[in-house]
């Protein structure tokens, strides 16, 4: 009896370390890739359908210059990251991923500048199928680059998400929370998302 009840007990946890460690292996099968940049406005001024600063009219121009005076230049717009349930073993096409929350730090020409989380859970679709995480950013560019003109500031701007703009000039280090059969799972470590391709952990 005790035998059996040896093996039985052995199983058991046999079973149950595979099935933690299926988990932990699906939750890591997302792959991450920031996608467009829409929403592009400096100190209130619309600049996502200018390619240049001698682009915008004198007017916002003023308005500008009076903002970047006072010691601020705040940029708002939306980074839409792309999360990536791929083809492959574990997963399915009718399964879902559930992202609890996703830390997340923005860098601007590799400088960091704010942080921030989603607000609230996302549902990623199953294999084979891609959602856009649409991420409010606002950046004061004075704040992190300093000693620069207003010229410079707002070519950064533009470069990013002007009317010729790419998110090439970013790049993110996220921290998922994924929840699974067994609880929460948090990455290890953060991950680093370009514009050039999906990237996963595996």
């Amino acid at each position: 009896m005790k035998k059996l009840l040896f093996l039985l007990l052995f199983a058991f946890v046999l079973t149950s370390c595979s099935g933690i460690k299926d988990a932990i292996t699906n939750a890591e099968r997302l792959q991450w890739k920031l996608g467009s940049v829409s929403g592009m406005s400096v100190s209130g001024v619309d600049v996502s359908k200018i390619s240049s600063f001698s682009n915008i009219n004198p007017l916002d121009i003023l308005k500008l210059t009076n903002v970047f005076s006072s010691g601020k230049l705040p940029a708002s717009f939306t980074l839409n990251l792309l999360a990536k349930n791929p083809e492959g073993s574990g997963g399915s096409p009718n399964s879902s991923d559930m992202i609890r929350s996703l830390n997340w730090r923005l860098l601007i020409d590799d400088v960091e500048t704010i942080a921030g989380d989603i607000p609230n859970p996302i549902t990623i679709p199953g294999v084979g199928k891609t959602a856009t995480i649409p991420l409010t950013m606002n950046v004061d560019i004075l704040q992190f680059f300093k000693n620069q003109g207003l010229q410079n500031l707002v070519g950064i701007v533009l470069g990013i998400g002007g009317a010729n703009g790419s998110p090439a000039r970013l790049s993110l280090k996220i921290k998922p929370t994924i929840d699974t059969f067994i609880g929460p799972f948090t990455y290890p470590g953060e991950l680093t998302v370009i514009d050039k391709e999906f990237k996963g952990r595996n």
